[in-house]
């Protein structure tokens, strides 16, 4: 089969696109800059589009019979407009472009974040509401592109679903364990909260997969779609004493040091307010959002993913740890 993939040479783009191309497909990468390995895989094509400003040609959407939309602008910090325009506007350009020319199904990656709520979460489901703060540019715009993907869902005419992977982790990774590594080597990381939070997190490998498994219940059942799915290892780890387990295997020293939540909240509070105030573009070292994450648990149920999709990780923490460890110890 012809197959988009929007965001193809990011973390997760390249690990699905590289499962698609093991299965014989021919995928074709969507993406703002030109990859070093441009056209040089059989059956792997690079098209260079500004998703946000152009529009998709027929000759790239003519015989595409699914399109995966990945590419996102993920991150803390950040304009909303930026946001929007990256998650939203990138999104209703694709979803035209699908009805435009035909395309039958869109599987779109999306985040537990839309579901944000300042609260803790534990075993959660996707009957949770959609975020309703403005904490988080990024989960808003989210939630916004993933409500207007799930609502374009019609049988016979266009399937849509929405993945909700949950910290996304692996060699490879450009943010998530090498920020958090770095951060603990400059001295600049405490635990926030009580340090007795579960988080989710999600091998790149099982990411790949649960795509895969999307793509293959939706040829199997033309009727599935209009709904979310959250993504994960299904092994919910108590966050700090995974850190701190994985700093041992690092042979770094263990984090003692802690922040409670209610100072950390504040302290990104007024971050937030400083950093718009004076108009900084770089991160701030705390917001409300990120002092929520640390410390509080997010946690969720993939019973629908393995009813609908029969999405089972394929990689437990162990073997996936194992895995991606040299590449940890060589950053």
């Amino acid at each position: 089969m012809k197959i988009l993939v929007s965001g193809g040479t990011g973390f997760v783009g390249t690990a699905v696109t590289e499962s698609l191309l093991a299965l014989g497909h021919e995928v074709h990468t969507i993406g703002r800059s030109t990859p070093s390995f441009c056209d040089k895989t059989k059956n792997r094509y690079h098209h260079t589009f500004d998703l946000t400003k152009d529009d998709l040609p027929k000759s790239l959407m003519s015989g595409t019979e699914i399109f995966f939309h990945i590419a996102a602008k993920a991150g803390v910090w950040g304009s909303y407009s930026q946001f929007f325009s990256a998650n939203v506007t990138a999104t209703r350009k694709i979803l035209t472009a699908c009805q435009s020319y035909h395309i039958p199904k869109l599987i779109y990656t999306s985040t537990p974040s839309v579901v944000f709520s300042q609260k803790p979460i534990s075993n959660g489901t996707e009957a949770l509401p959609y975020v309703q703060n403005g904490f988080s540019p990024y989960a808003k715009t989210k939630s916004i592109a993933e409500k207007e993907v799930l609502k374009a869902h019609m049988p016979g005419k266009l399937q849509t679903i929405a993945l909700r992977p949950h910290l996304v982790w692996g060699k490879g990774d450009p943010h998530l364990l090498p920020r958090v590594i770095q951060r603990h080597r400059a001295g600049k990381l405490k635990i926030i909260g009580d340090g007795t939070n579960m988080v989710d997190l999600t091998h790149i490998d099982n990411v790949a997969h649960a795509h895969i498994c999307a793509m293959q219940a939706m040829l199997k059942n033309e009727n599935l779609g209009g709904k979310p799915y959250f993504i994960s290892q299904d092994e919910p780890v108590y966050l700090w004493d995974w850190l701190n387990q994985l700093f041992q295997l690092l042979e770094l020293p263990p984090l003692y040091q802690s922040l409670n939540f209610k100072t950390a909240f504040l302290i990104g509070s007024g971050l937030e307010s400083l950093w718009s105030l004076l108009n900084l573009k770089n991160e701030p070292p705390m917001t409300r959002f990120v002092a929520c994450q640390l410390a509080h648990d997010h946690w969720f149920s993939i019973k629908s993913a393995e009813r609908d999709l029969l999405y089972k990780p394929v990689k437990k923490m162990n073997q996936a740890m194992d895995e991606t460890l040299p590449w940890l110890q060589s950053l």
